[in-house]
């Protein structure tokens, strides 16, 4: 049986770029990410501390599982280097409004950063949403997080006056 994910399509593929592999998130790539993202730096713009494997590996169980919400569709990969086969970071997305609307993320692990790694990642994790039908794309981002700012700019998204938490809400609108 297919989970929500699978049937909208985005959450199964593999999406390739040149020097990527993004990858659907699995509970075996714990021990490895939690690596990636122990540097605390990583947290200063959203909070929170670095999780330990076992923490990893319990979050990544929930994620795989799915939305409990029906109308939430929850899709994650990692970011897999092609030349090395190491994992660098992970995107993903949470799909609502019918297949239409999708909330945006990325981290890209402190070794890998400034390689335009994140950028690459999240076009094609865009360009993904878009050929499945997400018609708006959202990223909520610090005001003083100009890297991801810079990586949300890249891939189409404009900045709105509107901020939630703290984060200024970036959009991507395509017409119906």
């Amino acid at each position: 049986m297919k989970t929500e994910t699978e049937r909208h399509g985005t959450a199964a593929a593999t999406a390739r770029t040149e020097r990527l592999d993004l990858v659907p998130l699995a509970v075996a790539h714990a021990a490895e990410m939690a690596e990636v993202l122990a540097d605390p730096a990583l947290h200063s713009f959203t909070g929170g501390t670095p999780l330990a494997e076992p923490d990893l590996r319990a979050r990544y169980e929930r994620l795989t599982a799915g939305s409990p919400d029906p109308a939430v569709l929850w899709c994650n990969w990692v970011i897999r280097l092609r030349a090395s086969g190491r994992l660098a970071g992970t995107v993903q997305a949470t799909v609502t409004d019918a297949g239409r609307t999708a909330e945006v993320a990325w981290v890209t692990g402190t070794p890998w950063q400034r390689q335009g790694i994140a950028r690459e990642a999240a076009e094609a994790l865009v360009a993904l949403l878009l050929e499945h039908g997400v018609r708006t794309v959202v990223a909520h981002i610090h005001p003083d997080h100009t890297a991801s700012a810079s990586v949300a700019r890249a891939v189409g998204l404009a900045p709105t006056d509107q901020e939630e938490d703290g984060e200024v809400r970036w959009e991507l609108r395509l017409p119906s």
